[in-house]
């Protein structure tokens, strides 16, 4: 058996069990593998039936309780199945268990005999109530006590109990021993065996042992990622430029000498974009004329650009990809921008439409994503094969086979982080090697940058434009959460609109965190009636996403209730309160992103930040957002502050295709992995030499799953 062969392969696995395991993402054996839990949790300790009202108060708890049984369970018929019962009582606490469809229970529960019966536990008055507790002897419970359980994603259908049988199948079925990752880099980065880190990911022996086992896994990542760009970098870099980025009048005539003066002096051309620069109702920041002079220098150079826009947010990186692809256009070339969620991609193509209107700019701009009509997409395929100057905007929608091009240029990808180098590489392959601009928001430290983006020169936009009012920020605990909505109101009032995030979608067993369902219910009932609440999460199929943002974007709702599907480039200027619930659980990184949508428009805005927890640790972390509004300090301090962490805690900022690696917290994984990966590219380019052949396999395997990603 192999990692790509089928889920649906493994005994136990029927076609219905196997759809819910496709709901997860879960294709094939090496996905399953893949599919690491997103915390561990060791189990309570033994609470005899006595103690249980000091330990349960008014809200349900996980507990293991340990009684002695004193009569038969009573099995009933109801409602088509059987259910059993199971009274006890020690002094004068009592205790109502219930299991449903288990009534061989009965034969096992004797009286006399004593057990643990862990889960969850509810209280009603005096009186304590148990639904569906796992039944374990004291001495089997003692021994599982010191083991760390994983807490895996779920889907509905599809319970831990299932999903665990299933990983240990996988792992019993498939020969891991043989380690791609050559033994001297695992002997010199003291690094686990792939086998060893595997089993411990989903089923460690310890703590230790888990530590271990991530640490393999996370340079695994990079180590991976690092190579794969450095490989394409390789194949870059001798790429020659084909392009005459001239605009049509000087490239058609003239001597060849007239030709080279004029290329090589980007001001002796009068450019469409130059034109719009002069007409804009703002002046371009320092930094932004420097990275526009660098992208035209590079449009004009020997080579194929290949270059990184990294901007903080709202440092106006919209701009410049729309005077780039303005040069482009006016040269009468195709370029093209794709952007991570449709709602952006909308965005962007009404704004450059709007850009080209005032400007009496005759140009195509052409929207392509998923949720066009099949009629809609067959006039923009259409439309993208007739106009050779056209500006393309969309989604994922860009690369897929349908979509051919005529004459395309430049390529630009939005929030660089969420693609990665196998997507990047496939735009760039529908033109004829076109350039390529990549952007992103997400601020990260240069020394981490150049790792990341090795292949890449970088651009950095380190100024923000002076007419944006920084947004004030605070920190407060959840007793002001009332004084919150109280300033929520008062902002509404003035006709101004709020975001309010929250970590999950909805109610989260063994997570105590606010989640975006029950909380729009909830500010619905406590904001006046007037005021419109709605939710936004992943979830949701994409013309529902993109209704209420546009409902929300026309202020016909007030206050969005959302997860952090918001925190990519939605522009909604009238916006001026970003309430974040749970702030301790996000990076200070992914923070920074989400305050980044207020403070937009010309209104003073502000970002509330709720801290839960009385951890010190989380109150200096959001102690820094309190005071710096420049996301490359913050993701600075965001460095220093790893430590060697808890691995049991949140991610600091989800870039890029990583599954556990963090580029903060394991910064000098990070920096090891390079380090490897470069060593070896300087010994074999394209890893063809022999001893090579299972790092090339593995990287052709990292590359197709990053494909797979594209296309589902």
């Amino acid at each position: 058996m192999e990692k790509t062969s089928g889920i649906g392969t493994l005994k136990g696995i029927g076609a219905k069990t196997e759809q819910l395991f496709h709901n997860l993402g879960v294709y094939t054996i090496g996905d399953i593998l893949l599919h690491y839990p997103r915390d561990y949790e060791k189990l309570p300790p033994i609470t005899p039936l006595s103690e249980l009202p000091e330990l349960v108060k008014e809200t349900e708890i996980t507990a293991a309780v340990a009684a002695r049984i004193d009569k038969t369970p009573v099995v009933r018929a109801a409602r088509s199945m059987q259910v059993t019962s199971l009274i006890l009582q020690e002094q004068d606490v009592k205790a109502d268990l219930v299991w449903f469809r288990m009534p061989y229970l009965k034969n096992t529960l004797k009286p006399g005999a004593w057990f643990v019966f862990l889960g969850k536990i509810s209280r009603k008055g005096s009186q304590f109530h148990m639904e569906q507790p796992q039944v374990l002897l004291p001495e089997k419970y003692e021994s599982m006590q010191e083991c760390l359980w994983p807490c895996y994603p779920l889907t509905a259908g599809l319970g831990k109990n299932k999903l665990s049988q299933t990983i240990r199948k996988a792992l019993e079925e498939l020969d891991l021993s043989r380690d791609y990752l050559p033994e001297d880099i695992r002997m010199r980065r003291h690094l686990a065996e792939y086998n060893f880190a595997l089993e411990n990911i989903h089923f460690p022996e310890s703590e230790e042992a888990l530590e271990q086992a991530r640490k393999r896994l996370i340079f695994d990542e990079f180590f991976q990622f690092i190579l794969s760009a450095g490989i394409q970098k390789e194949q870059m870099e001798e790429v020659l430029n084909e392009f005459s980025f001239l605009p049509l009048e000087l490239s058609e005539s003239g001597t060849e000498s007239e030709k080279q003066a004029s290329e090589s002096s980007v001001e002796s051309q009068r450019l469409w974009a130059d034109s719009v620069m002069e007409q804009l109702p703002y002046q371009l920041t320092e930094a932004q004329k420097r990275t526009l002079l660098e992208i035209r220098q590079d449009l004009r150079g020997r080579k194929v650009m290949q270059r990184l826009v990294q901007g903080d947010v709202g440092s106006g990186k919209t701009i410049i990809a729309f005077l780039a692809m303005l040069d482009a256009a006016q040269a009468g070339y195709q370029s093209a921008l794709m952007a991570p969620t449709e709602v952006l991609a909308m965005q962007h193509y009404q704004t450059f439409t709007e850009l080209c209107e005032q400007h009496g700019l005759r140009i195509p701009v052409i929207l392509l994503t998923g949720s066009l009509t099949k009629k809609e997409k067959r006039h923009a395929y259409e439309r993208m094969q007739l106009y050779a100057n056209a500006m393309i905007i969309g989604t994922h929608a860009l690369i897929q086979e349908q979509a051919l091009y005529d004459n395309l240029a430049l390529v630009i990808t939005d929030e660089q982080h969420r693609f990665g180098v196998k997507q990047r590489e496939t735009l760039f392959l529908k033109g004829s090697q076109p350039h390529v601009l990549v952007m992103s928001a997400t601020p990260i430290p240069r020394t981490l940058a150049i790792i990341l983006y090795g292949d890449l020169d970088i651009s950095v936009i380190d100024e923000v434009p002076a007419r944006r009012l920084p947004v004030k920020s605070c920190v407060v605990g959840k007793n002001s959460r009332n004084t919150s909505y109280d300033f929520l109101k008062k902002e509404i009032a003035m006709g101004h609109q709020a975001y309010v995030i929250c970590p999950l979608v909805e109610e989260s067993e063994g997570l105590e965190a606010e989640n975006v369902t029950d909380y729009a219910r909830i500010l619905q009932e406590q904001l006046p009636s007037g005021i419109v609440v709605e939710s936004l999460h992943g979830k949701m199929k994409s013309g529902r996403k993109n209704l209420i943002m546009e409902q929300f974007a026309r202020n016909e709702i007030q206050v969005l209730v959302s997860t952090t599907v918001i925190e990519v480039g939605v522009n909604v200027p009238n916006a001026t309160v970003m309430m974040i619930e749970d702030a301790q659980r996000f990076g200070l990184a992914q923070l920074h992103q989400l305050r980044g949508r207020v403070g937009r428009g010309e209104a003073q805005s502000y970002c509330i930040m709720i801290n839960t927890t009385d951890s010190g640790k989380a109150k200096k972390r959001l102690e820094i957002l309190n005071k710096s509004n420049d996301g490359f300090f913050i993701a600075g301090e965001d460095l220093k502050l790893r430590g060697p962490g808890d691995f049991f805690g949140i991610r600091q900022s989800g870039l890029l295709e990583f599954r556990l690696g963090d580029i903060y917290q394991n910064a000098d994984l990070l920096k090891q992995a390079s380090e490897e990966a470069n060593l070896l590219l300087a010994e074999d380019r394209q890893l063809m030499q022999p001893g090579h052949e299972r790092i090339r396999e593995q990287i052709q395997g990292y590359l197709f799953r990053q494909a797979e990603t594209v296309n589902l």
